[in-house]
């Protein structure tokens, strides 16, 4: 009693040195200033002087008889915390924020924190009528539910504040607060903000920082779920900055090694709001996105290829709902195109940022399993809807050409055999014949973004690699270097190409010469460029793709001039250059593969002086390094169009849908007539044998060396032996020295 009003300081040590030499008694004296405070609950000096006795007994008493001071300390903070006056709330709570500060060595079995998690949580959400003291409600709240964290989360015998129970409380009073913050700068909450030293926005950031930072494995999805579910239920998910600025805070406060949790419950949060409108699955795809950025290692886990699984069939879905008008099967909720391209730039951007994570190996896995995504109209199975229809398979093609482009943008490796393996290369040269130029340009670009390992600088800052083409560049080269060429070819002749298509078609041989950088590749390059000016096949295009070809011909010649090959080329270039620009503008990119393509009226006539000569070439480049390939000049390039090749993709896909509408029942006369037809084709192939091998042994040198072109590199010509002639006939023959005797 005589440490309540009027009575000396020094009481207040002498019950503590009482206490601390009886400490049997602590049990007793908590439990009479309990009471005490009890019946002087509305004076508020006689309350202030209780709590800080008890305080007091608290921090002095030995850890061994804490627990007889426990019980009732808590108890009288729940008699505070349930009074109506929210001074007496905010002092409990400082009382059991020094409390949570003790470490304590005796476990306690029985005590529970249950009330103190539901009313912390409670103040966190008040809406007090007074700005200020709203304020530091909410401030206390918080630093309450910070106090309780501290005390149990370490404690395994304390009671689990990570079960789902206690996280659905914790989680959404924290959010509130933060997401008030979020909107202070665009309302007047920010100045009542402001007049409190210690905003609760700051506080709950602290706060839920120090809670993921202290979640292990097993309880990062209890923490997580109640945010998603907060964001569900608040419609947070479009306004997307909230929801970002959370995950922020997710990303970096908890163990590295768990972030891979995390991205998984974004991504099973996903699924399940496939049937959401598209403003919602474009949030959660964006904060996906910045997730996958943040946590740089990791992030995606032990399942690759099931989180770029997830995302494709986002934009199949997506796609769907596009073509349909509904994000539902029921047809009853409509979306729009504006929101569906939306949600589908956001699905491609976050591949990019989750391939952006992995290592080497793995994006090369990655763009394998997406091309194998990518569906071709009658050869591979459709994805998506079977009603999506051929416009349907385009718009998906489109999507996953894109999503590839995003993974190859940023790949980096020194080996093109393991960049652009045939499993890759063949399909994705597939569709540089097909007739959607949208698809044709992505495929460029990403041939381009593939071989271009150094990052393409200006024209003006280029120049060839000192130390060549490496080994492994060679074989690539060997490997596939025809193919590649015969698919320029004959990109160059699609009528449906734009300015963009020779931009992007110039930039992939300027990429080739520079990456790939040898004689031999330099050489063919030059001989497919001249090939090109002067094709037949191009006759039959109009006047501006004609042009375009002529433009990219003449670019590349000029770069490839001033890289490096002796100065006669360079003269020979600048000549023809020089007189298309005084008589035919037309033919150079200036005027053609621009915006506003400057073009001749009438019929376009091509004058010989205006092209580029292949024997002032070769004779250019007489004398120096390309002159051991300089013979090549002398066959022509022509496209090695094989009988698998000549049948284009886009043949191949008519031909397939013309066999599905033409499907007959399979009978006996059918098989027994399909046995026939091939005895037919079997003969066929054999005549055609037979005369390639009758052709080798009876055409002359020259046209065998003609008809093979680039693919020989050396032609040995096997003359018949000598007839056996007698030995004296040899020594006659034979000039002995003049000393010599036989």
């Amino acid at each position: 009693d005589n440490i309540f009003p009027r009575g000396p300081r020094a009481n207040m040590e002498k019950l503590t040195f009482f206490a601390l030499s009886a400490p049997e008694k602590l049990d007793r004296i908590a439990a009479y200033l309990s009471e005490r405070l009890t019946r002087e609950l509305n004076r508020h000096r006689y309350v202030c002087i209780a709590m800080e006795a008890l305080e007091q007994l608290l921090l002095a008493c030995h850890c061994q008889s804490i627990n007889l001071l426990v019980e009732s300390f808590l108890s009288t903070l729940r008699l505070l915390l349930e009074a109506d006056k929210p001074h007496l709330h905010i002092l409990a709570t400082n009382s059991f924020v020094k409390f949570a500060n003790i470490e304590e060595d005796t476990p306690s079995y029985h005590r529970s924190y249950d009330f103190f998690v539901s009313r912390f949580s409670e103040m966190c959400h008040s809406e007090h009528e007074d700005a200020d003291i709203q304020n530091k409600i909410r401030v206390s709240g918080i630093r309450g539910l910070q106090g309780v964290v501290r005390k149990t989360v370490d404690d395994e015998l304390q009671v689990n504040i990570w079960e789902p129970r206690h996280m659905e409380q914790i989680v959404p009073a924290l959010l509130v607060n933060l997401q008030q913050h979020t909107q202070a700068n665009s309302c007047h909450y920010s100045s009542a903000v402001c007049v409190c030293s210690e905003s609760p926005a700051e506080q709950t950031e602290v706060c839920f920082r120090e809670l993921l930072g202290r979640a292990a494995y097993g309880h990062i999805t209890n923490a997580i779920r109640p945010v998603l579910m907060h964001l569900d239920s608040h419609s947070l998910w479009e306004g997307r900055s909230f929801a970002v600025r959370c995950f922020q805070i997710i990303m970096y406060s908890i163990q590295s090694q768990h972030s891979h949790l995390v991205i998984q419950q974004l991504l099973g949060h996903l699924d399940a709001n496939s049937r959401s409108p598209a403003s919602v699955r474009a949030g959660i795809m964006e904060v996906l996105s910045e997730a996958a950025v943040i946590e740089a290692t990791g992030s995606v886990g032990p399942t690759v290829l099931e989180v770029f699984n997830t995302l494709l069939r986002q934009l199949r879905q997506s796609v769907d709902y596009q073509l349909t008008g509904y994000y539902d099967n029921a047809g009853k909720h409509k979306t729009t195109s504006t929101e569906e391209k939306t949600l589908q730039d956001a699905v491609i951007k976050t591949i990019g940022s989750f391939a952006n994570t992995l290592p080497v190996y793995q994006r090369s896995e990655v763009m394998l399993f997406i091309m194998g995504k990518i569906p071709v109209p009658g050869i591979y199975p459709a994805l998506g809807s079977p009603n999506a229809g051929f416009e349907g398979s385009r718009m998906i093609q489109v999507m996953l050409l894109k999503s590839l482009l995003q993974v190859s943008s940023r790949y980096e490796s020194s080996n093109l055999l393991t960049a652009l393996p045939s499993s890759f290369l063949e399909p994705l040269l597939s569709f540089t014949l097909m007739e959607d130029p949208e698809i044709r340009l992505l495929v460029l670009f990403i041939l381009t973004s593939l071989i271009d390992r150094r990052g393409l600088a200006p024209p003006g800052a280029l120049e060839l690699k000192e130390d060549g083409c490496s080994r492994q560049d060679n074989l690539f080269m060997r490997k596939h270097a025809q193919r590649l060429y015969r698919h320029v070819y004959l990109t160059c002749r699609e009528e449906s190409s734009g300015p963009a298509h020779y931009q992007a078609l110039f930039t992939l041989l300027a990429v080739l010469t520079v990456e790939l950088a040898s004689e031999e590749v330099v050489v063919d390059l030059i001989r497919l460029v001249l090939a090109l000016q002067v094709s037949r096949a191009s006759e039959s295009l109009s006047v501006f793709n004609r042009c375009g070809v002529h433009a990219v011909c003449a670019a590349f010649l000029h770069l490839l001039s001033q890289l490096g090959p002796p100065p006669p080329l360079q003269q020979h270039v600048a000549q023809v250059v020089e007189s298309r620009r005084q008589d035919a503008p037309h033919l150079l990119p200036e005027d053609v593969l621009c915006d506003e393509p400057r073009l001749p009226e009438g019929e376009l006539k091509v004058d010989q002086s205006l092209l580029f000569v292949q024997s002032k070439i070769c004779e250019a480049l007489t004398g120096s390094s390309y002159s051991t390939h300089a013979e090549r000049f002398n066959t022509p390039y022509t496209p090695q169009l094989t009988g698998k090749h000549t049948l284009t993709l886009r043949e191949q896909v008519n031909n397939n849908n013309n066999r599905r509408l033409h499907t007959e029942q399979i009978t006996f006369e059918t098989l027994k007539n399909a046995i026939e037809d091939r005895g037919g084709v079997e003969e066929e192939e054999r005549r055609r044998r037979m005369e390639v091998v009758e052709r080798f042994q009876t055409a002359p040198f020259e046209e065998i060396a003609a008809h093979c072109g680039s693919r020989v590199r050396r032609l040995f010509c096997i003359r018949p032996r000598p007839r056996p002639q007698s030995l004296k006939t040899l020594m006659d023959s034979m000039k002995f020295p003049d000393l010599c005797v036989y």
